[in-house]
């Protein structure tokens, strides 16, 4: 069956709203003839030319630039026209009308980068990491995902992939030749390459963590019994009047969101109602919406009073989390007990004595909530996702059933087999179409 040729496909590239400037990007095939008609001439390629942009009874719609990509020299890998005009709505609805009476297509969300994909232009995990670096809510999150857009998390799992071909390639020969008096354990070093690849992985996995705390942050939940100061902490994180505090028990009835950054580490921090009994039926709303937050949390920070402790209506509460949530205690108020800052370990994990309202003990909680989230200083962090991980840790598994395996030598080229499988997923060399639809469809139309 003939491979179907792709068509012009055109949006608007440029975030809505006005702007100082607009851009309309089309991809596909014989764009000179659709620039003919828009601008009358063909631009020379990879330079700015000015330019009318005229709709089809040849009335200006605009003036601007256009700017010509002959394939496989962009991009998609395919032809790209980009019109750069002024940024404002109409204008640009205009000139993107004109471009779909000329043939294109409206592109779907994230079209353009899944043609460079498609072409080879990039892998998966680079294609992945332009979003990522749109979406990126740090400093710290936006250099990684420059250096996986730029390719070196892509690098290392191709470092890794090669390795294991090598090695799959050593079993099979001995497994095609058995009657050869090769001892495949000695003479491959087989052992010694499986031990060096499961370390590079382990380093790679590390990096990917880091990476994946940089992109998705961490979801924090405030909760505790009315009046511990949960607003006042909320406020003291994020460095603002954000809540209303007050010494009436019940005042917050509805979950507030801050974000704020640790280290570059995006934190969203969630001040919930109070947990009590209560007949106020908004109260009640309140708290229903606290757990569900708390279910939905990575970690939870369990407000006390540190002038009496983890009490009867704490321990409710601690009965009903979700099993597996990360946890840290706060003991809070310390300036009314005389008591110091301090972290300390007991019987249900981690506690930080602090006083919000006097800013005592705030690096503490701080930095807890970073060695709770796993994170530590790594040098080439690299963005990654949730399916990253998934795939590394696969990896991770089919290689120490690999090991568990020798001297069967088929059981052991087929864990590595899957190993490599694993890896190849990351990159899209083993990738299910659906699974692409899933990932470029999060994606803004225009990109």
């Amino acid at each position: 069956m003939a491979e179907k040729k792709p068509d012009r496909i055109a949006a608007i590239a440029t975030a809505p709203g006005r702007g100082g400037i607009g851009v309309v990007r089309v991809s596909g095939p014989d764009l000179l003839s659709l620039a003919d008609a828009l601008i009358g001439k063909r631009p020379q390629p990879r330079y700015a030319t000015l330019a009318e942009f005229r709709d089809n009874e040849g009335r200006s719609i605009d003036s601007g630039l256009a700017l010509y990509f002959p394939a496989p020299h962009s991009f998609t890998g395919d032809d790209v026209l980009e019109l750069q005009g002024h940024g404002g709505p109409v204008v640009l609805q205009l000139l993107l009308s004109r471009c779909l009476e000329l043939g294109a297509r409206l592109a779907e969300p994230g079209e353009f980068t899944r043609r460079a994909f498609e072409n080879g232009k990039l892998d998966l995990a680079q294609a992945e990491a332009v979003a990522d670096l749109i979406d990126a809510a740090t400093a710290s999150a936006a250099r990684s995902a420059v250096r996986s857009l730029q390719g070196e998390f892509s690098k290392e799992i191709h470092a890794l992939t090669d390795q294991l071909i090598e090695l799959r390639a050593l079993t099979e020969a001995t497994l095609d030749f058995p009657d050869e008096e090769i001892d495949f354990l000695k003479s491959a070093d087989a052992f010694g390459r499986l031990g060096r690849l499961r370390d590079r992985l382990a380093v790679v996995f590390d990096r990917a963590q880091q990476g994946r705390l940089l992109q998705g942050g961490l979801h924090v939940v405030l909760a505790g019994q009315p009046n511990v100061g949960k607003s006042s902490l909320l406020n003291c994180l994020a460095g603002d009047d954000l809540a209303i505090v007050t010494p009436v028990a019940g005042t917050t009835r509805d979950a507030l969101k801050s974000s704020i950054q640790i280290e570059g580490i995006p934190l969203y921090i969630i001040d919930t109602a109070g947990l009590r009994e209560t007949e106020d039926e908004v109260e009640k709303i309140g708290i229903e919406r606290t757990w569900r937050e708390i279910e939905r949390a990575d970690v939870l920070l369990l407000l006390t009073d540190a002038q009496h402790g983890v009490g009867v209506a704490e321990q409710a509460i601690l009965e009903r989390l979700p099993a597996g949530i990360r946890r840290i205690t706060v003991e809070n108020k310390i300036d009314l007990t005389g008591r110091l800052p301090e972290r300390r370990e007991d019987e249900g994990g981690v506690s930080v004595a602090l006083s919000a309202k006097a800013g005592q003990g705030i690096e503490l909680l701080k930095q807890e909530l970073l060695a709770v989230a796993g994170w530590h200083p790594a040098e080439d962090v690299f963005i990654a996702r949730e399916r990253h991980l998934e795939a590394l840790s696969e990896a991770r598994t089919h290689l120490e059933m690999a090991e568990a395996q020798l001297p069967r030598l088929e059981l052991f080229a087929e864990e590595m087999r899957l190993a490599q499988q694993s890896l190849n997923r990351i990159t899209g060399e083993f990738t299910a179409d659906d699974l692409l639809g899933e990932i470029f469809g999060r994606f803004c139309i225009g990109k």
